[in-house]
């Protein structure tokens, strides 16, 4: 029987990281140029005076296989914060030994610790792991649509905002 372990990941994981994250975007079928991410981003990011984000890996026999990246978010109506996962990924040769139930159980598990009241997260309709997350009694939330705003939008949009906010007291840069 496989040795298998889930701890939280070190600065020293961040190549590892990454390379999980480029395996999970071959899964999705998009283009490894669509990962900006690399090991500097992890180690600021995840490791630094301010993170914001915690990873936990999931080991079988030693060595990584999987992840999970997840960070706080925060529910007005429960009036509580929850945990929203980014982020689940088990390498194709790896599944079918628990992984991705284990990452699941033990952010589950500090969501209880921490006396959060859900987990949250977003699934691409085509991936077959909706049947994973259903099997964990999951809810697909079908009345909800996922906006994004990227880049160029999100600049000059800001900009409409420069000049009505740079004098209001609730106002702060980090300029």
């Amino acid at each position: 029987m496989p040795a298998i372990a889930i701890r939280p990941a070190r600065p020293d994981d961040a190549a590892t990281i990454v390379a999980l994250v480029r395996e999970l975007a071959v899964y999705e079928g998009e283009p490894l140029s669509s990962v900006k991410l690399g090991a500097a981003d992890i180690l600021r990011d995840g490791f630094g005076p301010e993170p914001y984000f915690e990873l936990l890996l999931a080991t079988l026999d030693g060595a990584v296989e999987g992840f999970a990246l997840f960070f706080p978010n925060y529910s007005t109506w429960e009036g509580r914060a929850g945990i929203h996962i980014e982020d689940l990924f088990v390498r194709e040769a790896a599944r079918g030994h628990g992984l991705g139930r284990l990452l699941m159980a033990a952010i589950a598990k500090l969501a209880v610790e921490r006396g959060y009241r859900r987990i949250d997260l977003s699934v691409l309709e085509w991936n077959p792991a909706r049947r994973f997350y259903e099997k964990l009694a999951m809810i697909e939330l079908t009345a909800w649509r996922l906006y994004r705003m990227e880049a160029a939008t999100l600049t000059r949009l800001a900009a409409e905002a420069e000049d009505v906010l740079r004098d209001a007291p609730c106002w702060r840069s980090s300029a």
